[in-house]
């Protein structure tokens, strides 16, 4: 079981055009409404897979019965804590070229003790869990805190954490020592403090972090694939997309690939390549649709050791 906690969760508008000409009007090709947030897409990729999740996630009044519909078509069991006005709506514009344009709103405005019900919530699933999750952004109002008690929690438990969040958040959560955590690479850049031009770059501002008391720490690289670095090692794997459709959710389906493996007892080079098979097979699907079996079974991916210092990045 993988539970997973999105504080901050959203309805997904994905709405597709021919091209987007900034002051135009436009005419959508089609539109698709996804339940949204990092955990929730963690877990529709884990529940598209077949394996067990739970989604804790804050929403109430008018969306509430919307968001659970969207899920509960997905197959993933959820756990909706009664917090109105929760669920943000975002917008995503989606170019034929596969160019993506994002409105995010900000989310409600919370308190203390929402985080409280939240984690709560969290906690009552963590009985058997192999993994409980934190992911996204946190709304107006709470800060990294609310990740660093859910770390603490888990712990007491002996259940694993995994973190997927940025800016101020992030730190705190390193300074937490969770088992996991998943930036991107403009993500770790911004904690670094200094460009990462180079893989070896990446690997060495991971190693820091591995150092500090974080377990493992993948890092989504967009096109370059993704790195997963630890005390025993680094490990790089690729995949090349022919047909990107969207990168929304990517990161996310990545995580849940990472997640799914190592809940097996997979090594740290089949998680990896695995990560990049579910997070590949995303790209090439519209809005922020996650991948079933169907769709991951054919993405070819290619690992190694993290040691290539020509291999520059170009993307998260």
């Amino acid at each position: 079981m993988i539970v997973t906690l999105t504080p901050n969760p959203s309805l997904d508008r994905t709405i597709a055009l021919a091209r987007l000409q900034p002051g135009g009007v436009h005419r959508a090709l089609s539109l698709r409404e996804d339940p949204g947030g990092k955990g929730v897409n963690v877990s529709r990729a884990l529940a598209a897979n077949g394996a067990a999740t739970v989604a804790v996630v804050p929403a109430g009044g008018e969306l509430a019965p919307r968001f659970s519909a969207l899920l509960a078509d997905a197959q993933v069991t959820h756990d909706l804590v009664d917090l109105p006005g929760a669920v943000r709506t975002n917008i995503t514009l989606v170019e034929d070229d596969g160019t993506t344009t994002k409105v995010n709103e900000l989310g409600r405005d919370s308190t203390a003790a929402d985080a409280a019900l939240m984690l709560a919530a969290a906690e009552s699933h963590l009985e058997g869990a192999s993994w409980v999750v934190g992911c996204g952004s946190l709304p107006p109002g709470l800060g990294g805190e609310v990740y660093v008690e859910l770390i603490a929690r888990a712990r007491r438990r002996g259940v694993a954490v995994a973190i997927d969040t940025s800016g101020a958040a992030l730190t705190s959560v390193i300074a937490a020592g969770p088992d996991l955590i998943k930036p991107n690479h403009h993500e770790l850049a911004e904690h670094a403090g200094r460009p990462l031009p180079l893989l070896t770059d990446v690997v060495d501002a991971a190693r820091e972090i591995v150092a500090a008391g974080v377990a493992t720490v993948v890092v989504s690289l967009g096109a370059q694939g993704a790195v997963a670095v630890s005390r025993d090692g680094a490990v790089h794997a690729v995949s090349h997309v022919t047909a990107p459709l969207s990168t929304v959710g990517a990161g996310d389906c990545l995580l849940a690939g990472w997640l799914h493996a190592v809940s097996e007892g997979a090594s740290a080079r089949d998680a990896i390549e695995r990560a990049v098979r579910w997070g590949s097979a995303a790209v090439a699907l519209p809005g922020s649709a996650v991948p079933g079996p169907h769709d991951v079974e054919s993405v070819a991916v290619t690992s190694h050791p993290a040691l290539d210092p020509l291999l520059a990045m170009s993307g998260d």
